[in-house]
C-alpha cells in the first residue's frame, strides 16, 4: 500500500511540474486552472496524510518556477506571491472565517474586490519617478526583464508626475489583450499557418516574450495597475488608498474595484460579475479579494506560496451541451491529419460554438465519441472550445478513422508505432501545398506581406501555384484575377515577393518547412554551411556531428535534400534570384573555440540567447543537452538535471564567472 501511495504522489508531482513548464516557460498551457488546482489539491491531501513522502522539491512546497531563455533575469525587491483559489461561495466564506480568526473575533476589517484579469502579472520598477525595469512575475522571486516590450504599452507611463516624488516603488499589475485584438491576432496567425493562441492570457504571455519590440507594439497590449510591492515613499495605509494614489500617478486603474464592509458584500460583487463578465471588452476569470488594511495584511502574513490576506474567487468553467453532428478531418502543412468536431450550434458564454477541437484519433477513442452523441463542451481558457465528455450515447456506430487522406485520397500512416498523429505522406497533396505556401510566406520565414490564406487558396484553385517556386512566377495579370484585387494591391504583393528574395539563408531554410527544423536549427545550419549548395551536399554523418541538430533532425535534413523534387525546387528558386548565402558571424578565438558548451540554470549577467551567441562568436558550438561530446557545462543559479548528468559523464562544470573569463 505504501509503495502505491508513494507512486501516486510521484505521478502527481510529475504532472504538476510538466504543466508548470508548459504554462510558465512555453506559454502553452494544456489544462485549465481548475484542472491544475485539482491536481495540486490531490497532492496536498496525500502529502498531509502521508508526510513521510513529502519532499522539499514538491510543487506543493514552493512557487511554480520557470524562466524562459532569451531575456535577462531580474530579482523582485519584494516577492510576487500567487493567490489561493476558491471555486464556491462556501469556500469564500470559509476563507473569510480564517481571516476573522487570524485577526481576532472582534476586529473590524474591510475588503477590496478587484476583477481578476486573464492576462500576465508584471512588476514595474520606478526609480526617481522613471520606469527603469518591467519584469514578468517569473517564479515569484525572479522574473524576465521585458522592459523594452513593456515600454510599448501606452497605458504604462514611462515617468510618474514630478509632484509625487518617489525614490523607489514597485507597482504590480496585469498586462492583457482586449477580446477584439485577441481575435485579430489569431486571425493573423491563421493566415500565415501558425498555431492559434489558446486564450488571451496565452496570447499576452507569448507577446511579452517576443524578442522584437516592434512586433509587441502591434499586438496592442493593455494594462491595469492593482498592487504594491516594495517602496520608499510616504506611508500608504490601505489598498483603497493605494488605488487612489495610482490614479494620481497617472497609472491605469480598473474602475470596477469596490470597497466592501463584509464578506456578504464581497459575494454580491462576485455574483454580479459572474453574470456581467461578457459585457466587458476584456476577459476576466474571477474576482480578487484583498484585506484593505496593510497593517492587517502584515499581521496575517503568508503561507509558503500565498498571502493569507487575499484570495481569488474563480468563476465556474463555462460549459454547454449539444449534439455532435460529424467528425471532420483537416490536413496540416506536414501532412498531419487532425480531427475536429462539427457541432449543432450552441450558445456558450456569450459565443455561438459550432466547432470544437478533438486533438487526435486517440482522444476520440478515449472519449468513446460517435457522430450523433450528446456531448459536453467547454471553452478551454474561456476561448477555444473542446469536447469534454459524452453526456448521452446516441450515435449508432463507433467512429472509424479514415484510411485515406481527405484531400488527395492517398493512404495515411503512423510513421512510428509510438506516434499519436497520422499523416499523409503524399508530397503533392493539395492541402499540404496550401499550408506549405502559408508557412513559406509567413513573417518568420520569407515575410511576404499580403500572401495570406485567402489569396493562396484562390491561387491554388486557379492552378497558378503548384509549388513554392511558383510564387516567383506570378505576374500582375494573374493577381488581377483574384477577388478584391486591384492594380495597387497586386503591385504591393509583387513588391513583397521581390523583397523576399533578399532574405538571409537562415530564413529560406526555415521557409522550406523541413520536418523538425525550426528557426533556431535553420540559423545553425546557415551559420555552419553559409551556402545552400554546401548544405545540400551535407551527408547525415556531417549533420549529426552538429550538437544542435541531433540524429532525428539530421536524418530529416539529409532525406529532404536527397529528394529529386527538392533539388528541382532549389534550382527554380535560384533561377528566380533568391539569396542562397548567409554571412557567417565572425569568431573571436579564445578558450571556447571548437568546444561544445551547454548552459543550465539562470545566469545573472546574460540571457541564455546572449550567452549562446557569445559561444558562437568564439567559434564554439552550443548544445541543448549534455553528452559525452560536451566540453563545458556552464552552471547558473538553480541548475537542473543537466548538472547531475554532467557530473556522471565527467564533463567539466564551470561557473558564469569562469565562462566570462574564457570569452575575454
Amino acid at each position: 500500500m505504501s509503495a502505491q501511495i508513494k507512486n501516486q504522489i510521484e505521478q502527481l508531482k510529475a504532472k504538476l511540474r510538466k504543466h508548470d513548464y508548459l504554462y510558465y516557460v512555453l506559454s502553452q498551457p494544456l489544462v485549465s486552472d481548475k484542472e491544475y488546482d485539482n491536481l495540486m489539491r490531490q497532492l496536498i491531501i496525500l502529502e498531509n496524510k502521508y508526510p513521510q513522502y513529502r519532499t522539499d522539491d514538491s510543487p506543493s512546497q514552493r512557487l511554480s518556477s520557470g524562466i524562459s531563455p532569451g531575456f535577462k533575469t531580474v530579482k523582485h525587491r519584494q516577492g510576487m506571491f500567487s493567490l489561493d483559489n476558491t471555486y464556491s461561495i462556501d469556500e469564500l466564506r470559509a476563507w473569510d472565517e480564517r481571516v476573522r480568526k487570524g485577526l481576532g473575533e472582534n476586529t473590524v476589517y474591510e475588503y477590496v474586490v478587484e476583477l481578476k484579469f486573464d492576462g500576465v502579472s508584471v512588476n514595474l520598477t520606478y526609480i526617481n519617478g522613471k520606469l527603469t525595469i518591467g519584469a514578468t512575475r517569473g517564479d515569484g522571486q525572479t522574473g524576465e526583464d521585458v522592459t523594452a516590450n513593456i515600454k510599448t504599452i501606452r497605458a504604462i507611463p514611462l515617468a510618474l508626475p514630478a509632484k509625487q516624488p518617489l525614490d523607489f516603488i514597485e507597482i504590480r499589475g496585469e498586462v492583457y489583450i482586449d477580446k477584439k485584438d485577441f481575435l485579430k491576432v489569431n486571425r493573423e496567425r491563421m493566415d500565415i499557418g501558425e498555431d492559434l493562441f489558446a486564450n488571451p492570457r496565452n496570447a499576452t504571455s507569448g507577446s511579452l516574450k517576443l524578442l522584437d519590440s516592434s512586433l509587441v507594439a502591434k499586438r496592442r497590449l493593455n494594462f491595469f495597475a492593482h498592487s504594491l510591492g516594495a517602496y520608499s515613499a510616504e506611508p500608504i495605509n490601505t489598498q483603497w488608498d493605494f488605488l487612489a494614489k495610482l490614479k494620481d500617478w497617472g497609472m491605469r486603474v480598473n474602475t470596477h474595484s469596490a470597497l466592501c464592509r463584509d464578506i456578504e458584500e464581497v459575494i454580491g460583487h462576485c455574483n454580479h460579475w459572474q453574470d456581467k463578465r461578457d459585457e466587458l471588452s476584456y476577459e476576466i476569470d474571477g474576482i480578487v479579494v484583498k484585506l484593505n488594511s496593510f497593517s492587517q495584511q502584515k499581521e496575517l502574513g503568508f503561507t509558503a506560496k500565498s498571502p493569507r490576506w487575499a484570495v481569488a474567487y474563480k468563476f465556474a468553467a463555462r460549459q454547454a451541451t449539444t449534439e455532435l453532428l460529424a467528425i471532420k478531418v483537416n490536413v496540416g502543412r506536414t501532412g498531419v491529419i487532425t480531427p475536429t468536431a462539427e457541432l449543432k450550434p450552441v450558445e456558450c458564454s456569450g459565443v455561438t460554438i459550432s466547432n470544437a477541437t478533438l486533438h487526435n484519433f486517440d482522444e476520440i477513442e478515449r472519449l468513446g465519441l460517435r457522430e450523433g452523441d450528446r456531448v459536453l463542451i467547454e471553452r478551454a481558457g474561456d476561448v477555444i472550445p473542446k469536447v469534454v465528455k459524452v453526456i448521452e450515447q446516441r450515435g449508432k456506430r463507433p467512429y472509424n478513422k479514415p484510411e485515406k487522406c481527405p484531400a488527395c485520397g492517398e493512404k495515411i500512416i503512423k510513421e512510428k508505432a509510438e506516434d499519436v498523429a497520422y499523416r499523409c505522406i503524399n508530397s503533392d497533396c493539395p492541402a499540404q501545398l496550401e499550408r506549405a505556401l502559408l508557412h513559406f510566406a509567413s513573417r518568420d520565414a520569407l515575410d511576404i506581406e499580403g500572401l495570406g490564406e485567402a489569396v493562396i487558396t484562390q491561387l491554388v484553385k486557379l492552378g497558378l501555384l503548384k509549388s513554392l517556386a511558383d510564387i516567383y512566377k506570378l505576374k500582375i495579370n494573374h493577381l488581377l484575377k483574384l477577388e478584391l484585387f486591384k492594380e495597387k494591391k497586386a503591385n504591393n504583393l509583387l513588391n513583397a515577393i521581390q523583397k523576399s528574395k533578399n532574405q538571409p539563408l537562415a530564413r529560406l531554410i526555415f521557409a522550406l518547412g523541413i520536418r523538425h527544423v525550426g528557426q533556431k536549427a535553420a540559423y545553425t545550419l546557415a551559420q555552419e554551411f553559409s551556402d545552400m549548395d554546401k548544405l545540400m551536399r551535407a551527408q547525415f554523418e556531417e549533420l549529426d556531428k552538429i550538437p544542435e541538430i541531433g540524429t532525428v533532425m539530421a536524418n530529416s535534413i539529409a532525406d529532404y535534400f536527397n529528394l529529386g523534387r527538392t533539388k528541382k525546387l532549389i534550382q527554380e528558386l535560384k533561377n528566380s534570384g533568391l539569396n542562397m548565402r548567409q554571412e557567417v558571424a565572425k569568431a573571436k578565438a579564445n578558450k571556447l573555440t571548437g568546444k561544445t558548451v551547454v548552459f543550465t540554470g539562470q545566469l545573472e549577467e546574460f540571457s541564455r540567447s546572449e550567452a549562446e551567441e557569445l559561444v558562437r562568436k568564439s567559434a564554439g558550438l552550443v548544445s541543448s543537452s549534455v553528452s559525452s561530446k560536451t566540453d563545458f557545462l556552464v552552471a547558473g543559479e538553480s541548475a537542473g538535471s543537466k548538472f547531475n548528468k554532467a557530473k556522471e559523464l565527467g564533463v567539466k562544470i564551470i561557473s558564469e564567472h569562469e565562462f566570462k573569463e574564457m570569452i575575454k
